[in-house]
Protein backbone atom coordinates (compact mmCIF):
# COMPACT_ATOMS: atom_id res chain seq x y z
CA UNK A 1 0.00 0.00 0.00
CA UNK A 2 3.01 2.34 1.24
CA UNK A 3 4.89 1.96 -2.58
CA UNK A 4 1.47 2.34 -4.12
CA UNK A 5 0.57 5.49 -2.25
CA UNK A 6 4.11 6.65 -3.30
CA UNK A 7 4.22 5.96 -6.88
CA UNK A 8 0.22 8.22 -7.39
CA UNK A 9 1.99 10.96 -5.41
CA UNK A 10 4.89 10.76 -7.95
CA UNK A 11 2.65 10.49 -10.95
CA UNK A 12 0.25 13.03 -9.38
CA UNK A 13 3.07 15.68 -8.91
CA UNK A 14 4.15 14.63 -13.05
CA UNK A 15 1.11 15.47 -14.16
CA UNK A 16 0.30 19.03 -12.28
CA UNK A 17 3.36 20.03 -13.80
CA UNK A 18 2.96 18.95 -16.92
CA UNK A 19 -1.20 20.16 -16.84
CA UNK A 20 0.65 23.89 -15.64
CA UNK A 21 3.35 23.49 -18.20
CA UNK A 22 0.33 23.72 -20.47
CA UNK A 23 -1.43 26.15 -19.38
CA UNK A 24 2.14 28.23 -19.66
CA UNK A 25 3.29 28.02 -23.11
CA UNK A 26 -0.92 28.13 -24.13
CA UNK A 27 -1.06 31.36 -22.69
CA UNK A 28 1.85 32.88 -24.55
CA UNK A 29 1.46 31.26 -27.50
CA UNK A 30 -2.31 30.55 -27.93
CA UNK A 31 -4.34 32.92 -25.92
CA UNK A 32 -4.95 36.23 -27.42
CA UNK A 33 -3.73 39.56 -25.92
CA UNK A 34 -0.49 41.11 -24.39
CA UNK A 35 -0.32 41.88 -20.33
CA UNK A 36 2.08 44.13 -20.83
CA UNK A 37 0.19 46.27 -23.54
CA UNK A 38 -2.87 46.44 -20.56
CA UNK A 39 -0.26 47.34 -17.75
CA UNK A 40 1.22 49.83 -19.80
CA UNK A 41 -1.93 51.48 -21.09
CA UNK A 42 -2.77 53.11 -24.73
CA UNK A 43 -0.27 56.08 -24.64
CA UNK A 44 2.91 54.15 -23.94
CA UNK A 45 5.98 54.16 -25.94
CA UNK A 46 7.94 51.61 -26.77
CA UNK A 47 10.63 52.22 -24.82
CA UNK A 48 8.00 51.84 -22.10
CA UNK A 49 6.39 48.58 -22.88
CA UNK A 50 9.90 46.80 -23.81
CA UNK A 51 11.12 48.41 -19.84
CA UNK A 52 7.58 47.08 -18.60
CA UNK A 53 8.41 43.73 -20.49
CA UNK A 54 12.01 43.29 -19.13
CA UNK A 55 11.11 43.92 -15.41
CA UNK A 56 8.40 41.65 -15.40
CA UNK A 57 10.69 38.84 -17.19
CA UNK A 58 8.44 38.53 -20.43
CA UNK A 59 11.16 39.22 -22.66
CA UNK A 60 13.08 35.76 -22.27
CA UNK A 61 12.94 32.59 -24.38
CA UNK A 62 9.95 30.51 -22.73
CA UNK A 63 12.10 27.92 -21.84
CA UNK A 64 13.87 30.06 -19.78
CA UNK A 65 10.33 31.70 -18.22
CA UNK A 66 9.30 27.99 -17.55
CA UNK A 67 12.55 26.88 -15.77
CA UNK A 68 12.56 29.88 -13.65
CA UNK A 69 8.83 29.07 -12.38
CA UNK A 70 9.20 25.51 -11.55
CA UNK A 71 12.43 27.09 -9.75
CA UNK A 72 11.04 29.41 -7.84
CA UNK A 73 7.65 27.53 -7.02
CA UNK A 74 9.32 24.88 -5.39
CA UNK A 75 10.48 27.37 -2.84
CA UNK A 76 6.84 28.96 -2.36
CA UNK A 77 7.57 31.77 -4.54
CA UNK A 78 4.93 31.66 -7.38
CA UNK A 79 5.46 35.22 -8.49
CA UNK A 80 3.90 38.55 -8.43
CA UNK A 81 0.71 39.71 -10.25
CA UNK A 82 1.47 41.54 -13.34
CA UNK A 83 -1.68 44.04 -12.31
CA UNK A 84 -1.58 44.81 -8.09
CA UNK A 85 2.19 43.49 -8.06
CA UNK A 86 0.68 41.13 -4.81
CA UNK A 87 2.47 37.73 -4.52
CA UNK A 88 0.59 35.41 -6.08
CA UNK A 89 0.99 32.92 -2.60
CA UNK A 90 -0.85 35.15 -0.66
CA UNK A 91 -3.19 35.73 -2.96
CA UNK A 92 -3.73 32.12 -3.29
CA UNK A 93 -3.65 32.19 0.74
CA UNK A 94 -6.41 34.61 0.73
CA UNK A 95 -8.37 32.80 -1.86
CA UNK A 96 -7.87 28.95 -1.15
CA UNK A 97 -10.02 28.59 2.13
CA UNK A 98 -12.68 30.11 0.29
CA UNK A 99 -12.77 27.72 -2.55
CA UNK A 100 -12.55 24.75 -0.11
CA UNK A 101 -15.02 25.59 2.25
CA UNK A 102 -17.44 26.06 -0.69
CA UNK A 103 -16.28 22.72 -2.25
CA UNK A 104 -16.79 20.72 0.70
CA UNK A 105 -20.05 22.35 1.85
CA UNK A 106 -21.16 21.91 -1.55
CA UNK A 107 -19.80 17.98 -1.37
CA UNK A 108 -21.51 17.16 1.44
CA UNK A 109 -24.97 18.16 -0.24
CA UNK A 110 -23.92 16.15 -3.05
CA UNK A 111 -23.39 13.13 -1.11
CA UNK A 112 -26.22 13.47 1.42
CA UNK A 113 -28.92 13.88 -1.16
CA UNK A 114 -27.25 11.81 -4.12
CA UNK A 115 -26.84 8.60 -2.06
CA UNK A 116 -30.18 9.28 -0.09
CA UNK A 117 -32.64 9.73 -3.25
CA UNK A 118 -30.33 7.09 -4.88
CA UNK A 119 -31.18 4.36 -1.91
CA UNK A 120 -35.17 5.87 -2.02
CA UNK A 121 -35.78 5.03 -5.75
CA UNK A 122 -33.89 2.07 -5.72
CA UNK A 123 -36.25 0.74 -3.06
CA UNK A 124 -39.62 1.80 -4.29
CA UNK A 125 -38.41 1.39 -7.73
CA UNK A 126 -41.44 1.83 -10.42
CA UNK A 127 -43.44 3.22 -7.94
CA UNK A 128 -44.37 7.12 -7.83
CA UNK A 129 -41.95 8.20 -5.84
CA UNK A 130 -39.60 6.43 -7.83
CA UNK A 131 -40.99 8.49 -10.71
CA UNK A 132 -41.14 11.41 -9.54
CA UNK A 133 -37.58 11.20 -8.15
CA UNK A 134 -36.58 10.81 -11.17
CA UNK A 135 -38.58 13.71 -13.08
CA UNK A 136 -36.33 15.72 -10.25
CA UNK A 137 -32.54 14.48 -10.50
CA UNK A 138 -32.98 14.54 -14.25
CA UNK A 139 -33.77 18.11 -14.55
CA UNK A 140 -31.38 18.93 -11.22
CA UNK A 141 -28.81 17.55 -13.33
CA UNK A 142 -30.30 19.31 -16.78
CA UNK A 143 -30.67 23.03 -15.29
CA UNK A 144 -27.38 24.92 -15.83
CA UNK A 145 -25.85 26.32 -12.62
CA UNK A 146 -25.82 29.89 -12.91
CA UNK A 147 -29.55 29.36 -14.44
CA UNK A 148 -30.28 27.99 -10.75
CA UNK A 149 -27.99 30.22 -8.96
CA UNK A 150 -29.90 33.08 -10.26
CA UNK A 151 -33.59 31.46 -9.27
CA UNK A 152 -31.98 30.71 -5.93
CA UNK A 153 -31.00 34.57 -5.49
CA UNK A 154 -34.61 35.69 -6.62
CA UNK A 155 -36.68 33.64 -4.31
CA UNK A 156 -34.40 33.25 -1.33
CA UNK A 157 -32.71 36.33 -1.00
CA UNK A 158 -35.32 38.73 -3.22
CA UNK A 159 -38.96 37.51 -2.73
CA UNK A 160 -38.30 35.67 0.83
CA UNK A 161 -35.57 37.35 2.41
CA UNK A 162 -34.69 34.88 4.12
CA UNK A 163 -30.44 34.48 3.03
CA UNK A 164 -28.01 36.94 1.87
CA UNK A 165 -28.23 37.76 -2.10
CA UNK A 166 -24.23 37.96 -1.47
CA UNK A 167 -22.22 34.48 -0.43
CA UNK A 168 -19.82 34.64 2.88
CA UNK A 169 -18.06 32.26 4.56
CA UNK A 170 -20.99 31.68 7.49
CA UNK A 171 -23.26 28.63 7.47
CA UNK A 172 -26.09 30.81 6.41
CA UNK A 173 -23.75 32.58 3.36
CA UNK A 174 -22.56 29.47 2.17
CA UNK A 175 -26.44 27.87 1.63
CA UNK A 176 -27.24 29.31 -1.78
CA UNK A 177 -23.90 28.96 -3.19
CA UNK A 178 -23.24 25.36 -2.31
CA UNK A 179 -27.01 24.12 -3.19
CA UNK A 180 -26.03 25.78 -6.44
CA UNK A 181 -23.02 24.43 -6.97
CA UNK A 182 -24.03 20.64 -5.59
CA UNK A 183 -27.25 20.15 -6.94
CA UNK A 184 -26.33 18.89 -10.55
CA UNK A 185 -24.10 16.72 -8.91
CA UNK A 186 -26.50 15.36 -6.22
CA UNK A 187 -28.52 14.46 -9.13
CA UNK A 188 -25.87 12.68 -11.27
CA UNK A 189 -25.02 10.99 -8.47
CA UNK A 190 -28.85 9.88 -7.10
CA UNK A 191 -28.63 7.98 -10.68
CA UNK A 192 -25.58 6.37 -10.10
CA UNK A 193 -26.29 5.33 -6.69
CA UNK A 194 -29.98 4.15 -8.17
CA UNK A 195 -28.82 1.90 -10.73
CA UNK A 196 -26.00 0.54 -8.41
CA UNK A 197 -28.48 -0.19 -5.53
CA UNK A 198 -30.87 -2.03 -7.84
CA UNK A 199 -28.12 -4.35 -8.70
CA UNK A 200 -26.86 -5.15 -5.73
CA UNK A 201 -30.72 -5.57 -4.30
CA UNK A 202 -31.38 -8.28 -6.54
CA UNK A 203 -28.74 -10.08 -6.25
CA UNK A 204 -28.72 -13.53 -3.83
CA UNK A 205 -26.63 -12.43 -1.03
CA UNK A 206 -29.69 -10.00 -0.54
CA UNK A 207 -32.13 -12.23 -0.77
CA UNK A 208 -30.13 -15.03 1.56
CA UNK A 209 -30.16 -12.35 4.19
CA UNK A 210 -33.74 -11.53 3.83
CA UNK A 211 -34.73 -14.85 4.10
CA UNK A 212 -32.80 -15.24 7.06
CA UNK A 213 -34.89 -12.74 9.17
CA UNK A 214 -32.52 -9.95 9.23
CA UNK A 215 -33.93 -6.25 9.52
CA UNK A 216 -35.04 -4.47 6.14
CA UNK A 217 -32.76 -1.68 7.23
CA UNK A 218 -29.81 -3.39 8.37
CA UNK A 219 -30.22 -5.33 4.49
CA UNK A 220 -30.61 -1.99 3.14
CA UNK A 221 -27.58 0.08 4.66
CA UNK A 222 -25.46 -2.91 5.60
CA UNK A 223 -25.12 -5.18 3.13
CA UNK A 224 -26.72 -3.24 -0.24
CA UNK A 225 -24.71 -0.09 0.15
CA UNK A 226 -22.04 -1.04 1.13
CA UNK A 227 -21.58 -3.50 -1.74
CA UNK A 228 -22.74 -0.25 -3.92
CA UNK A 229 -20.13 1.89 -2.15
CA UNK A 230 -17.16 1.15 -5.24
CA UNK A 231 -19.06 3.08 -7.97
CA UNK A 232 -20.22 5.77 -5.16
CA UNK A 233 -16.92 6.27 -4.19
CA UNK A 234 -15.44 6.50 -7.64
CA UNK A 235 -17.47 8.92 -8.95
CA UNK A 236 -17.60 10.83 -5.77
CA UNK A 237 -13.63 11.66 -6.67
CA UNK A 238 -14.52 12.96 -10.02
CA UNK A 239 -17.10 14.89 -8.79
CA UNK A 240 -14.59 17.25 -6.38
CA UNK A 241 -13.16 18.33 -9.64
CA UNK A 242 -16.64 18.86 -10.96
CA UNK A 243 -17.55 20.97 -7.68
CA UNK A 244 -13.79 22.92 -8.10
CA UNK A 245 -14.60 23.75 -11.76
CA UNK A 246 -17.89 24.82 -11.06
CA UNK A 247 -16.97 27.00 -8.15
CA UNK A 248 -15.70 29.67 -10.62
CA UNK A 249 -19.36 30.31 -12.17
CA UNK A 250 -20.77 30.25 -8.79
CA UNK A 251 -17.76 32.38 -7.01
CA UNK A 252 -18.52 35.16 -9.65
CA UNK A 253 -22.83 35.05 -9.31
CA UNK A 254 -22.66 34.93 -5.63
CA UNK A 255 -19.42 37.54 -4.92
CA UNK A 256 -17.03 34.99 -3.16
CA UNK A 257 -13.64 36.22 -3.45
CA UNK A 258 -12.11 32.49 -4.15
CA UNK A 259 -9.97 30.81 -6.11
CA UNK A 260 -12.33 30.71 -9.07
CA UNK A 261 -13.64 34.65 -9.19
CA UNK A 262 -9.89 35.27 -8.94
CA UNK A 263 -8.98 33.13 -11.79
CA UNK A 264 -11.90 34.91 -13.77
CA UNK A 265 -10.24 38.25 -13.33
CA UNK A 266 -6.55 37.01 -14.13
CA UNK A 267 -7.81 35.31 -17.26
CA UNK A 268 -9.31 39.12 -18.03
CA UNK A 269 -6.63 40.88 -17.26
CA UNK A 270 -3.74 38.55 -18.81
CA UNK A 271 -2.06 37.79 -15.40
CA UNK A 272 -0.27 35.10 -16.09
CA UNK A 273 1.28 34.56 -12.67
CA UNK A 274 -1.95 34.39 -11.18
CA UNK A 275 -3.57 32.31 -13.55
CA UNK A 276 -0.55 29.90 -13.23
CA UNK A 277 -0.63 29.84 -9.15
CA UNK A 278 -4.24 28.88 -9.56
CA UNK A 279 -4.11 25.93 -11.94
CA UNK A 280 -1.10 24.49 -9.72
CA UNK A 281 -3.37 24.63 -6.41
CA UNK A 282 -6.79 22.97 -8.16
CA UNK A 283 -5.11 20.85 -10.11
CA UNK A 284 -3.03 19.86 -7.01
CA UNK A 285 -5.99 19.38 -4.73
CA UNK A 286 -8.04 17.29 -7.41
CA UNK A 287 -5.29 14.86 -7.78
CA UNK A 288 -4.54 14.26 -3.98
CA UNK A 289 -8.58 14.10 -4.07
CA UNK A 290 -8.00 11.14 -6.31
CA UNK A 291 -5.39 9.41 -4.48
CA UNK A 292 -7.79 9.61 -1.28
CA UNK A 293 -9.87 8.04 -3.09
CA UNK A 294 -7.78 5.17 -4.57
CA UNK A 295 -6.97 4.35 -1.32
CA UNK A 296 -10.37 4.14 0.22
CA UNK A 297 -11.42 1.17 -2.28
CA UNK A 298 -8.69 -1.37 -0.04
CA UNK A 299 -11.05 -0.36 3.05
CA UNK A 300 -14.27 -0.61 1.15
CA UNK A 301 -13.63 -3.56 -0.43
CA UNK A 302 -11.02 -6.02 0.92
CA UNK A 303 -10.95 -8.01 -2.41
CA UNK A 304 -8.37 -4.99 -3.79
CA UNK A 305 -4.97 -5.40 -2.78
CA UNK A 306 -2.24 -3.07 -4.04
CA UNK A 307 1.03 -3.90 -4.78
Amino acid sequence: MLNYIIRRLAISIFLAVMLVAIVFFMLRTIVPGDPVLLLAGERATPEMIETIRRHQGLDKPLSQQFYLFLKHALEGDLGRSIMSKQPVMEMVSQAYPVTIRLTVFSFLITMILGITVGMVTAYWHDTWIDNILRVVTVAGASVPTFWMGLMFILIFAVWLGVLPVQGNLTFKGLILPAFTLGLGSAAYLARLVRGAMLEVLNSDYIRTARAKGLVETRVVLKHALNNALIPIITVAGFEIGGLLGGAVITENIFSLSGMGAMTITAIFNRDYPVIQGTVLFISLTYLFVNIIVDVMYAYVDPRIRYT
